[in-house]
């Protein structure tokens, strides 16, 4: 198994004290921090960045230009798109019945969609799917599908509002928008469709 891929004709970084197992495709220009752990078949896109203690499971796809922080989990089953943000101890899920020991545990799967932001310590309950653009609050338990652009946060995490491609809020609203609805950003002027 490879321990430590830091020699010259590499693209990307891996501190010494990280374990790639075999099998594990890195991007150039992505930097893997101290004591991060990734397993056989993971491939990890261009540009990202994993802090310390991140755990990648068996062959779980990460995009490019991604930010992992400190002590995430990303267990099998989970897919993480182009430019998302992830922040420090968010906890992914990939059983709904888990058990020490079960003969007929099942995968469920999760997709994070580009350009989701995620916040410190939020859970994220596996089936479902996070739309591009989302952006879920610290400490948040998100349990059903998040659509585009939508601000949720609370325990259960619930439609708080809406948010631009920066990330500014474009409307704050406890009810879904209708179909076609057109927003502008304050921040950068971007128009976006809900």
């Amino acid at each position: 198994m490879n321990y430590r891929i830091m020699n010259a004709d590499k693209d990307y970084y891996v501190h010494p004290s990280a374990f790639i197992e075999d099998d594990v495709f890195i991007g150039e220009g992505s930097k893997i921090w101290h004591l991060v752990q990734i397993r056989k078949g993971a491939r990890i896109g261009k540009n990202c960045i994993f802090g310390k203690s991140v755990f990648v499971d068996t062959k779980v796809p990460i995009g490019n230009n991604v930010k992992i922080q400190n002590f995430v989990s990303v267990y099998h089953g989970v897919t993480i798109g182009d430019d998302v943000f992830v922040g420090p101890h968010v906890c992914f899920t990939n059983d709904f019945l888990p058990r020490a020991a079960n003969p007929d545990w099942e995968l469920v799967k999760t997709q994070v969609m580009k350009g989701v932001s995620i916040g410190a310590n939020a859970t994220i309950v596996c089936g479902i799917t996070i739309g591009e653009y989302a952006m879920i609050g610290a400490g948040s338990l998100v349990s059903k599908d998040v659509q585009h652009h939508e601000l949720v946060y609370g325990n259960p995490a619930r439609l708080q509002g809406y948010v631009c491609y920066c990330g500014n809020v474009l409307k704050k609203t406890k009810d879904p928008l209708p179909d076609s609805t057109i927003l502008e950003c304050e921040k950068c002027k971007k128009l976006v469709s809900i």
